[in-house]
């Protein structure tokens, strides 16, 4: 510990006693007890104690007095936990009696404080970290402490009665410890007092007809069973498996979540996956819960690596029959008859899906969503039925839309539950999107295209099921084949576009702009992958849709405007963007991207249209725009000096982004090279640097960048010095350009950035020579600022020392200016 800390501690431990000087800030206990922990971490505690006596005065102060506060308590229960985690300084408080005045019933337990939940919490979690070594089984067995764990695993605060059930498990497997080491399977009856009084207050708990106490009793065997993979859990499990079982024949099922955890916790354990009665088990409660319940269960076993198949088998049938009920309601095939061997009743899922609107919602939703998990899964089921996921798929959306055709008073029974369901037409929509990724007959393959552009069209179709319309859309284009032997777009997809962009257009006008958003993102997208096929070039520009994009620009909402700006951005690379030809523009002289562009980001009040313009202009420049192409220096010089004044500092940092793309490309080597080469950069010859750094001085990329250098905002400072550094690196010793330049006008750039660096930024540096901005770039300490740079701003604020001030500010005990402030 610093000396400076140990010098503020007695004042601490002083404060932390006097009543009449509560500590109002429970954080500041709180990083008191993390910063304890690190500093326990790394040396001995027992010395700790030794060095700094006022720590143990504090705790037996604690002992006696009547009236701290439950926060103050609490601090001090969890820091003797911290303490006696090293047995040597366990025995070392042992000595003194303060552990079991502390923990025992003559401490808190027995006084008016223990009515606070934060003491009986910090009790509790006082005693989960001493619970390290044997030499703490002995004060837990002694004075009434696992009655009073018991007892607290019914706590009227759901965060102490979770920490005694983990406690429970906890001392379990540490009474085991010891005991089982050169035994491999110890028999129970061969177990630590201790151990039989958990196991047994556990199976008093399983027999209870309490639907809460069976709870807690499996939530405590899940975290064991989680935690703890040694061979006695065997024995344990063999001992408490019937009592499991025996749950599984109730009506109802008590407890089943937790039930269904502790199963699977159970069947991730090595040493208890190869017993054949636990895959019996699981094979009985798939069969037993309902629909809802099983649902969760059934996936969990389909990620178990090493499962028995019939019991997959049985799994997948499972999460299939919600589905299977669906496909049957409307007169659909279901697939091979074995998929659904060994499945739970139909007529109870159909029960399940009927009872009631949020029964069939809640079934539907999480079967879909489980199934969304598996699709990618390598160790899903095989064959996937893919045709019956996508029929089903279809179905659901169908039935949530009233087109669906019933088969019987079950599916009119659904139509009339689902009809108009957000919840699940999104659900549904997702997993439709999911199973893009596989193969499926042509007809289902148009079936869905035909449900996607149905609800796209549909004005019923909130802007939520809209934006997950158009995520699945793009899914299913970028999935489905090109035509044989080109690069071009198959003719019926053609003539779907042309369907689908006409449905866009529409949406691009609507008054919701969450829809128009959800357009433009679609729209880009979807440029970016084909703007270079034909076909879709031909489709698009024959439609309204990039004349709408670009009228979007001007729209009221920002996020359309910074959306409209990214779509214009992909047109416009492509050549796709409205022209004066187009039916948009019928006549009139118009404006090209660019220049829009760069009158959003001179006049837009937003940040995110300006940033949205920085993010084009920088993807522009790297990919070769044609229109940047035909002066390159004269695009950079104006997006910088338009970067350079915005008050965004995410606009200013792009822009430095775009300088950095500026500077590799103007001091690229002729040869190739590896773009993921962990060497440093290679130098650039001095003919070709002279060349590059006079580009860079003619774009005043040098004040751009060293304007941002002392910018408030550190992200910006960061990239800064990072693109600097860069250039330093290309350049090299940089001997040729003084030999080349004469003797560098130095003094005056070095004056004008110490200008800048006290905030006196309104003067320009004016021409910069190339080669005084070298000198000047090899005199600062760039690497230096880049470690100053990576500290957090509140580096100094966070050291142990100035939490100790602010501590003791707080209750005065420090003048005020003292204390950091922060």
């Amino acid at each position: 510990m610093d000396p400076e800390c140990s010098q503020l501690l007695p004042a601490l431990c002083a404060v932390l006693v006097d009543p009449r000087q509560p500590v109002a800030d429970d954080t500041c206990l709180e990083k008191l007890l993390d910063w304890f922990k690190t500093v326990t971490e790394a040396g001995s505690s027992v010395l700790l104690l030794q060095e700094n006596p006022c720590l143990v005065e504090l705790l037996s102060r604690v002992l006696v007095s009547q009236d701290l506060s439950p926060g103050t308590l609490s601090f001090s229960l969890r820091l003797t936990g911290v303490f006696a985690a090293q047995e040597s300084c366990f025995q070392y408080l042992q000595q003194g009696e303060l552990l079991p005045g502390l923990f025992g019933e003559l401490g808190p337990r027995g006084g008016a404080a223990w009515t606070a939940p934060a003491v009986r919490s910090g009790w509790t979690q006082g005693l989960r970290s001493l619970a390290r070594h044997p030499s703490a089984l002995h004060v837990l067995a002694d004075h009434g402490i696992l009655d009073t764990i018991f007892s607290l695993q019914e706590d009227s605060s759901l965060f102490v009665a979770s920490a005694a059930g983990q406690l429970l498990a906890h001392i379990l497997g540490l009474s085991m410890q010891g005991h089982a080491q050169g035994h491999p399977g110890p028999q129970a009856c061969d177990w630590p007092a201790c151990a039989q009084r958990i196991v047994g207050h556990i199976e008093e708990a399983l027999r209870s007809s309490a639907t809460p106490r069976v709870a807690r009793a499996l939530n405590a065997l899940t975290t064991m069973f989680g935690h703890c993979h040694s061979p006695w859990t065997q024995v344990l499990w063999v001992r408490l498996s019937p009592l499991v079982a025996r749950l599984l024949e109730k009506d109802p099922i008590p407890a089943a979540h937790p039930l269904v955890d502790l199963l699977l916790s159970v069947a991730r354990s090595p040493v208890l996956s190869s017993d054949c009665g636990l895959w019996e088990t699981l094979a009985q409660a798939l069969s037993h819960l309902s629909p809802t319940q099983a649902g969760p269960l059934a996936l969990g076993i389909l990620k178990l690596q090493d499962c028995p198949q019939a019991l997959s088998t049985q799994a997948f049938a499972v999460l299939l029959q919600p589905l299977v009920c669906v496909l049957k309601a409307t007169a659909q095939a279901t697939g091979p008859a074995g998929l659904l061997g060994g499945t739970t009743s139909a007529s109870v899922t159909v029960d399940a899906l009927l009872s009631s609107r949020p029964a069939c919602v809640a079934l539907l939703c999480q079967t879909l969503a489980h199934l969304e998990l598996l699709q990618p899964m390598p160790q899903r089921p095989s064959p996937w039925p893919q045709a019956l996921l996508l029929g089903a798929a279809v179905t659901i959306l169908q039935l949530c839309r009233g087109s669906a055709a019933p088969a019987s008073d079950v599916g009119g029974r659904l139509c009339v539950l689902l009809a108009g369901c957000v919840r699940v037409q999104r659900a549904a929509l997702d997993f439709l999107g999911t199973l893009s990724q596989g193969t499926g007959p042509q007809e289902l393959v148009t079936q869905v295209l035909a449900v996607l552009l149905a609800y796209l069209e549909s004005p019923d179709s909130s802007p939520t099921v809209l934006k997950k319309a158009f995520q699945a859309t793009l899914r299913w284009l970028l999935s489905l084949p090109k035509a044989p032997g080109c690069c071009d777009l198959d003719p019926d997809l053609q003539l779907f576009l042309r369907e689908l962009l006409a449905v866009l257009q529409k949406r691009l006008c609507s008054p919701c702009w969450e829809v128009r958003d959800s357009g433009l993102e679609f729209l880009t997208q979807v440029t970016r992958h084909w703007g270079g096929q034909a076909g879709f070039q031909h489709v698009l520009l024959a439609s309204e849709v990039p004349a709408l994009a670009e009228q979007l620009l001007r729209d009221p909402e920002r996020y359309v405007r910074a959306s409209a700006v990214t779509a214009l951005g992909q047109l416009s690379g492509h050549g796709l963007h409205a022209t004066s030809a187009s039916p948009g523009h019928p006549g009139g002289q118009q404006r090209s991207p660019l220049q829009d562009l760069l009158h959003i980001l001179s006049t837009d009040s937003e940040g995110f249209p300006r940033r949205a313009v920085m993010q084009v202009f920088t993807e522009w420049l790297r990919d070769g725009h044609a229109e940047v192409a035909e002066d390159v220096e004269r695009f950079v010089a104006r997006v910088l000096q338009v970067a350079s004044r915005d008050l965004d500092w995410e606009v200013r940092a792009q822009g430095l982004e775009l300088a950095l793309v500026f500077l590799a490309q103007t001091l690229s080597q002729p040869s190739p090279c590896c773009p993921y080469a962990v060497a440093p950069p290679e130098a650039v010859p001095p003919s070709r640097l002279a060349q590059a750094l006079q580009a860079l001085c003619r774009v005043r990329l040098f004040e751009f960048a060293f304007r941002a250098l002392f910018d408030c905002d550190r992200p910006v400072a960061q990239k800064s010095c990072e693109l600097l550094l860069f250039l330093r690196a290309k350049a090299g010793p940089c001997d040729g350009l003084q030999e080349a330049g004469g003797s560098p006008d130095v003094a005056s750039v070095e004056a004008a950035l110490q200008r800048w660096r006290v905030g006196e930024q309104d003067q320009p540096l004016g021409d910069l020579e190339p080669g005084a901005v070298m000198a000047v770039l090899r005199s600062m300490d760039l690497d230096g600022l880049r470690g100053t740079l990576a500290e957090s701003s509140d580096h100094v604020e966070k050291s142990p020392q100035s939490l100790l001030q602010d501590v003791l500010a707080s209750v005065g005990v420090l003048g005020e200016n003292e204390a950091d402030c922060y």
